[in-house]
């Protein structure tokens, strides 16, 4: 059997971008054509298409990405995988004390900018259009329940190729470096959402990029990107946002 001990190979920059880009290109494409064909063709919500498409098209694919990466590693899928060579550790009490703090500080930094931004642009959309929708109403409710299987493919399909298959080898290529790398290519893979979104977005790729190659445990990044992307998505279904 072949453990986790093994030496991690370094994810270079071609490596790295070849990933992101065809990541980027897939979102795109599902965006701009894939959702509006569903929707025009099935007459569902937007937002439910989103869940779908993205769910099975987007983040799935990410998922099956990692694998087949562990697997031309020679990584079995064990408990050890997981914990060691993909740094899915049990968090301690410092780690999750980074992780409110980078959560907090994101979520400060992002609300500058979008206040700065509407001072140059005026009042804008906060969500791209295939992600807009009307707060929950009754007969509406039972899409919380298709969007917490997509949001569990959206976090955990991103933070297992990103940050646990990712991240590790691209630390052996970039060192204390490797975030700002990470970022840039993470943010890549957001193009589809739009330039004001991805400007709001840009403290959260870079601060859990840090902190995540900082901490090497990425449950951090879990905690982050899972704590701004739910209670906002929540938000707005309950018309707070």
């Amino acid at each position: 059997m072949i453990t986790t001990n093994r030496q991690i190979k370094k994810l270079g920059l071609l490596g790295s971008f070849a990933i992101y880009i065809s990541a980027s290109i897939i979102m795109l494409f599902s965006t701009k054509y894939l959702i509006p064909f569903l929707s025009d063709t099935t007459g569902m919500e937007v937002i439910l298409c989103w869940f779908i498409v993205a769910g099975l098209v987007v983040f799935t694919p990410l998922i099956i990405t990692g694998l087949l990466i562990l697997k031309s590693e020679g990584f079995n899928f064990s408990k050890s995988t997981w914990t060691e060579r993909l740094r899915f550790r049990k968090l301690t009490k410092q780690e999750i004390i980074r992780s409110i703090v980078g959560l907090i500080l994101v979520g400060i930094l992002s609300g500058l900018i979008i206040k700065g931004l509407e001072l140059f642009i005026g009042k804008f959309d906060h969500s791209p259009s295939f992600m807009s929708f009307e707060p929950l109403t009754n007969g509406r409710y039972w899409l919380l329940l298709v969007w917490v299987l997509y949001w569990l493919l959206n976090i955990l399909g991103e933070e297992f190729l990103w940050r646990g298959v990712m991240l590790p080898r691209q630390e052996v290529a970039f060192g204390k470096y490797t975030w700002i790398i990470h970022g840039f290519g993470w943010g890549i893979f957001h193009i589809a959402f739009g330039w004001q979104l991805l400007i709001t977005l840009i403290p959260l790729i870079f601060i859990q990029s840090y902190i995540v190659q900082k901490t090497k445990n990425s449950w951090v990044g879990v905690i982050m990107h899972g704590g701004l992307n739910g209670p906002s998505f929540i938000a707005i279904c309950f018309g707070l946002i």
